[in-house]
């Protein structure tokens, strides 16, 4: 796959070998844009289990911890997970079965230059391990990334990628046992839920007119910069099954 007006691939895999999450074999690819109405044309990157198996497949039978964790909204369990996995993971998963990205990091972190990577289209940032990003993101203006596996479930989880992740968190206790490890926050609320004194509502949500992109605005970018966290209300396919998935299990 030739992007037209480069005449460079479209992506290329950054990352092949053991996730950090459970030590399963893993790849995470980078792909060179994107037409998401809400991020903006992101450099936009994909991680996946290394199984010759589909995301969809993975998903449906549970493999997709080696990426996802312990998520609670994994389809095998809370069923709300924002991620429709037909469209671009698993149209990424094709791609790599058919060898059409490269394998080179310095490749892919010279695609990024300049760009805005958003880290985890699909998949934890955590799962790769945290100095490949920072050569992936050596070059760019900036990125975004949610972490879904902070708390650590599993005993295993690198904290130092939450220089770069906001944590991922559904309710007021999540809110506030991300904010004793020192971690920024990207809270969904139901609509009647409050907004907390340190929280501001996304920019690029519904609920403030979509009045600009994530690639501009790049709040979300965990400890690399100082900001408030971010709350944005339950959004996408999935939302109606929120409620009742919202509490910490630590």
């Amino acid at each position: 796959r030739i992007d037209m007006k480069t005449k460079q691939p479209n992506g290329y895999i950054f990352y092949r070998g053991a996730s950090q999450i459970d030590g399963q074999p893993i790849v995470a690819v980078a792909i060179r844009g994107s037409a998401n109405s809400k991020t903006g044309n992101m450099v936009q990157t994909y991680i996946l289990p290394d199984n010759g198996l589909s995301p969809f497949i993975n998903a449906k039978n549970g493999n997709d911890k080696t990426v996802c964790g312990d998520c609670k909204h994994k389809p095998t369990k809370g069923k709300t997970c924002y991620v429709f996995l037909p469209q671009g993971a698993n149209q990424v998963h094709k791609g790599v079965m058919q060898g059409s990205y490269p394998e080179s990091l310095e490749d892919a972190s010279i695609m990024c230059t300049n760009r805005v990577n958003r880290m985890g289209a699909y998949g934890n940032p955590s799962a790769v391990p945290t100095p490949v990003w920072e050569q992936l993101n050596k070059y760019t203006t900036g990125h975004c990334s949610y972490e879904h596996n902070w708390l650590d479930e599993l005993g295993k989880f690198d904290p130092s990628i939450m220089k770069y992740s906001m944590a991922s968190v559904d309710s007021e206790e999540e809110y506030h046992l991300a904010k004793d490890k020192g971690y920024r926050t990207f809270r969904v609320k139901a609509f009647e839920d409050r907004i907390l004194p340190n929280e501001i509502v996304c920019p690029a949500s519904e609920e403030m007119g979509k009045k600009v992109q994530c690639i501009n605005c790049k709040l979300c970018s965990g400890n690399t910069i100082k900001a408030k966290d971010i709350v944005i209300n339950v959004h996408g396919r999935s939302k109606n099954k929120f409620k009742g998935i919202t509490v910490a299990t630590v």
